[in-house]
């Protein structure tokens, strides 16, 4: 065994012990001991005192790495050579708003535009900077109202995703004064609509404190109603009264007046869709069993939609009140419908077209078709790339992001009346040159004989005889997709010799509905021995061995990541383990865990408990075995995965390990799941995470 002088200074110091505290619960009939119940109470001064404790002996082993800072400076002038990015970008009445990205700045900020031309002229509306010294303020997501007079804006502290909603000038950015709280969560997040004379929206809203206990304050979203100039006590609740208890619900109103609720049960992927008469009448107009996973409305008044009834892959429809009457415009066909139920739809019907985002296994492509369902000529779009935001425009177009693997964001406008499509001057800059790079695509065998996906990214001419460093990363969850995106942080690692691979596991969309299905609820197993079966094809086609590959994931990912070290601890050296689910059986027990119930199952049915008991990573760490060394990173005020998942497995793993090789808890006391994080602290993180891999793998930074 190779213990590297970093990894010595850990063995010398040691993190604090956790005292083993056994608590005994049943289910089913099975007896089940918990020795560090006592570390899910983030609050408790014991607890705060040995967090910190591991904290610094993390912080210590990090800062003692001698590239350590030479790593950071790599990693800062890669962000500065990229210099500046747009996100989110929109079009209302020829006026151009968007999330602007600045490596001088710590957050994004929200600019206009009066076009998107090499000539613009900008202007910063909103600037987080401005209202938060420490910069941890941060900008959620915004809508114009149809008149471009007034923008809604969610912003939140800290990564806590707990957004109000304030309204500012569109051309000023000034405050009007008008701030309604509690409108987006990191549990079912948060939307709005403008109604289409500008004078109020719709949007959505969590309990205020004294309407429920607290308890159930993360919960029970419903949809309200407010009119600009009057106080937000006289809001309206308009539908969801009746709605469970983890509902999340999407609202879209149209030029007509016609607005659309959307509702998901928890993460189940189950949706029930509402509509409002111009009247002012609410209706269900898609039951679950409709299998409506999608929907938009169309400037002709009707409800275009994505529907998986009978169509795992999906297809597109139209109705006007009701689904069961809905007419197929596109039936199923080659590459699955993409959804997304958080950001910006991958469907869009305006002027007379349909343009919807299908997923072929990872990459993605954006077809085009006439309001009837027939195809027309597509936008031209980067090969293996992803495709987002899309946004129609008032002259007809349609705006959408396209980026690749090697090719960093390009926002692309499409003409369907020319067939033109132009890269406007808002395209991001390459960061890294990677042409001496290429994507590779293998195929990993599962354990029941499934053929799963992997890409790897190396180096042209590289030997592939074993000795090369290696960097997998996965997900597999939610029918979430790992489509191409481009990261010019992974210069740092090819820099160093690494290969880097994604696995698309079972439980993402790669391959439609059934793909997700066959890793969700009692069939989870299957996701990780995908990722275990990647692991061994890196080894067995010599791009690495196991005594040079580390593994990386987060959230879910991070499930992923402590189910494959505690199940194949000899298949890799090194685990990132980022903002992580790890005991299993005490998820639900969390606010954001209780949405996730549909994807992972509950404690409470028999059948799903002992498939959660089968492969909880904290119940199947064991004492005596050589465990690789780990790095568990983790944010204080994470919304969607409680900190006291990191926190039990490291006291765990701590415990049990007879490798001799370090397991740290990092914990970041000013950020949250990801979403939020002032820059400093992500390029801190990163400087971590690559420094913790290439010092566990040996590499000799150069």
């Amino acid at each position: 065994m190779i213990v590297f002088s970093s990894s010595l200074a850990f063995q010398t110091a040691g993190p604090p012990v956790a005292a083993r505290r056994p608590a005994v619960d049943h289910y089913h009939g099975v007896a089940v001991t918990d020795d560090y119940r006592w570390l899910e109470d983030g609050s408790s001064a014991e607890v705060k005192a040995w967090a910190q404790g591991q904290n610094r002996v993390t912080r210590a082993y990090l800062d003692a790495i001698p590239f350590a800072k030479k790593l950071r400076q790599q990693i800062r002038g890669i962000i500065d050579q990229a210099a500046v990015s747009y996100d989110s970008l929109d079009e209302v009445k020829g006026r151009w708003f968007a999330l602007k990205r600045d490596p001088a700045k710590q957050q994004p900020f929200l600019v206009t535009l009066d076009g998107p031309g090499e000539t613009r002229v900008e202007k910063v509306l909103v600037d987080p900077a401005a209202m938060d010294a420490r910069n941890l303020m941060t900008i959620d997501w915004f809508r114009v109202s149809p008149d471009a007079r007034w923008i809604a804006v969610s912003m939140s502290k800290a990564g806590s995703e707990s957004g109000d909603l304030h309204v500012v000038d569109a051309s000023s950015g000034k405050a009007a004064g008008e701030v309604v709280e509690r409108v987006n969560g990191g549990t079912a997040g948060g939307d709005m609509a403008w109604t289409p004379d500008s004078k109020g929206f719709y949007y959505t809203r969590y309990p205020r404190a004294g309407e429920r206990t607290g308890a159930d304050l993360n919960f029970y979203q419903q949809i309200w109603y407010h009119r600009l100039g009057s106080p937000v006590s006289e809001d309206r609740c308009e539908t969801g009264k009746d709605a469970p208890r983890i509902a999340e619900f999407r609202v879209a109103c149209a030029s007509g007046g016609r607005v659309l609720a959307s509702m998901q049960n928890g993460d189940s992927g189950e949706f029930r869709h509402f509509l409002r008469s111009e009247k002012g009448e609410w209706r269900e107009v898609a039951r679950y069993t409709d299998r409506i996973v999608q929907a938009v409305l169309a400037p002709e008044g009707d409800i275009v939609a994505i529907s998986r009834k009978g169509a795992p892959r999906g297809k597109i429809v139209r109705f006007r009140t009701d689904a069961s009457e809905a007419r197929v415009v596109v039936p199923e066909s080659e590459g699955s419908l993409e959804t997304n139920f958080f950001g910006r739809s991958p469907l869009a019907a305006a002027n007379g077209k349909i343009y919807a985002v299908y997923q072929t296994g990872g990459p993605q492509e954006l077809r085009v078709f006439s309001s009837g369902g027939k195809r027309q000529n597509a936008p031209e779009q980067l090969p293996v790339s992803s495709v987002d935001g899309l946004t129609p425009t008032s002259s007809g177009g349609l705006v959408f992001s396209n980026v690749s693997y090697l090719t960093p964001r390009q926002w692309r406008l499409y003409s369907p009346q020319s067939g033109e499509t132009l890269t406007l001057s808002l395209s991001s800059k390459p960061g890294a040159d990677f042409s001496d790079i290429e994507a590779v695509r293998e195929t990993a065998v599962s354990r029941d004989g499934t053929k799963v996906p992997l890409t790897v990214f190396r180096r042209k001419g590289i030997k592939l005889d074993g000795s090369n460093p290696a960097l997998l990363t996965g997900y597999g969850g939610f029918g979430l997709s790992l489509s191409p995106g481009y990261s010019p942080i992974q210069r740092v690692l090819f820099d160093q010799g690494f290969v880097f691979a994604i696995a698309n596991l079972r439980g993402g969309g790669e391959f439609g509905e059934q793909w997700h299905e066959q890793g969700r609820l009692t069939r989870k197993q299957k996701v990780f021995d995908d990722f275990a079966a990647a692991m061994r094809r890196l080894v067995s086609a010599g791009y690495t061995a196991p005594g040079r590959l580390a593994i990386q994931g987060g959230s879910n990912g991070g499930l992923l990541m402590g189910a494959a070290l505690t199940q194949h601890p000899e298949l890799c050296r090194a685990v990132v383990a980022r903002v992580g689910i790890y005991d299993m059986l005490r998820v639900e027990l969390t606010p954001n865990g209780e949405f996730n119930t549909v994807e992972y199952g509950t404690v409470k049915e028999a059948d799903q408990f002992r498939a959660l008991y089968a492969y909880s990573p904290y119940h199947h760490v064991k004492n005596g075995v050589k465990y690789p060394a780990v790095l568990f990173m983790t944010g204080e005020n994470d919304p969607r995965v409680d900190p006291m998942h990191s926190r039990k497995m490291t006291a765990r793993l701590q415990a049990a390990s007879q490798s001799g090789l370090p397991v740290f808890l990092r914990i970041d006391a000013d950020s949250g799941h990801g979403a939020g994080t002032r820059l400093d602290s992500r390029i801190q993180e990163l400087t971590d995470t690559f420094a913790f891999i290439m010092d566990q793998l040996g590499v000799a930074y150069r």
